[in-house]
């Protein structure tokens, strides 16, 4: 039985990973971060107490601050692969939290690098892993953008990935180390975190269905991005480390959409006119913006044999039916009292 370790397991991604890697045979094992409140709501429908004998699915206490606790997880799971998702991913609250995003996503693969190179060395395990990067990373290179564009970061968040990614490149070539960058363009689903544009606009339209919002503020409407499904995406993450060498490769669609674009088919599926509900504020704005993002994903076809299935109208579909029937429950248990309507209506 093959054993992964997953750092950022309770993202959005990590879920959608884990799941593909239980029905592939594997234990996963995942880094989580102590919290006073558990944090493992999307993937509590995969975990089976430690107890029980058919559990295959482990959380460890750690942290890519910390790089100690990266070193005892991997001398005690052993994995032979490893992805590593966890990040501090929200570009506009990087530009609040610089230093703290660098310190995760910049010197945390870093210090997970450390760890990796010092495992495989005591050890001499072939262990594989996987680096998380964004299509941020591009910022304001010109579309379409491959692995040979350069990268032109426009925020702390993707100045950090880039740094990441070129100590993998170096640990890689310095070390003989089996690591995968995969430039993932942006990839949404249900499970998508709430202050992510995509999921405030189908959380939004949810809420103003059911009478729980009344509107929508956002930002830039005319950025475009290459819009694909999480489900997709981690496929090719694990396919990555299927191959004979270790490479680096663009995920995305091969299309782009702007948010207005999403703004429309998302209020047009409820059946809502989006111009009576969405103001423009621009406290949502980012200092530096990337106005256009678009992958051209030709490499990882050719050489993976992936592509996405989910198209963008599905995509859109899949998470404003999510969020309906979301809100459908919070108008319930308002009704009967069991939540208030300022508590249903929270958020960034």
């Amino acid at each position: 039985m093959r054993k992964a370790l997953i750092t950022g397991i309770t993202g959005q991604d990590g879920s959608y990973l884990s799941e593909l890697l239980l029905g592939k045979g594997y234990q996963v094992h995942g880094v989580v971060r102590r919290a006073s409140t558990f944090n493992t709501g999307r993937i509590d429908h995969l975990y089976k107490d430690a107890h029980d004998p058919d559990a295959r699915l482990f959380l460890h206490y750690g942290d890519l601050t910390d790089g100690s606790s990266l070193r005892r997880i991997l001398h005690k799971v052993e994995p032979d692969e490893i992805y590593n998702l966890g990040a501090q991913s929200h570009v506009k609250v990087s530009f609040d939290q610089a230093e703290y995003t660098a310190d995760v996503v910049a010197t945390g693969t870093l210090r997970l690098l450390e760890a990796f190179r010092d495992y495989c060395a005591v050890t001499g395990r072939n262990v594989r892993m996987y680096q998380a990067g964004s299509s941020e990373m591009f910022g304001a290179a010109s579309p379409p953008q491959n692995e040979a564009t350069a990268f032109y970061p426009r925020s702390p968040y993707a100045a950090a990935k880039v740094a990441a990614y070129w100590y993998c490149v170096n640990y890689r070539e310095a070390y003989s180390l089996f690591i995968a960058n995969g430039l993932l363009f942006n990839h949404e689903s249900p499970l998508r975190g709430e202050t992510f544009v995509t999921r405030k606009i189908t959380r939004a339209v949810g809420k103003i269905s059911m009478g729980l919002q009344k509107k929508l503020y956002l930002g830039n409407l005319e950025a475009r991005r290459d819009w694909g499904f999480a489900g997709d995406y981690v496929e090719a993450m694990w396919r990555m480390l299927q191959q004979e060498s270790a490479d680096d490769f663009v995920v995305a669609t091969g299309q782009a959409f702007s948010v207005r674009d999403f703004v429309e088919a998302a209020f047009g599926h409820a059946g809502l006119n989006w111009k009576e509900y969405v103001e423009i504020d621009p406290r949502y704005k980012r200092p530096t913006e990337v106005d256009f993002l678009l992958g051209d994903p030709s490499k990882a076809r050719r050489v993976l044999g992936w592509q996405p299935q989910v198209r963008f109208e599905e995509l859109v579909r899949m998470m404003v039916e999510g969020d309906m029937e979301l809100a459908r429950q919070e108008s319930t248990l308002i009704k009967a009292g069991h939540m208030t309507p300022a508590r249903a209506s929270a958020g960034f």
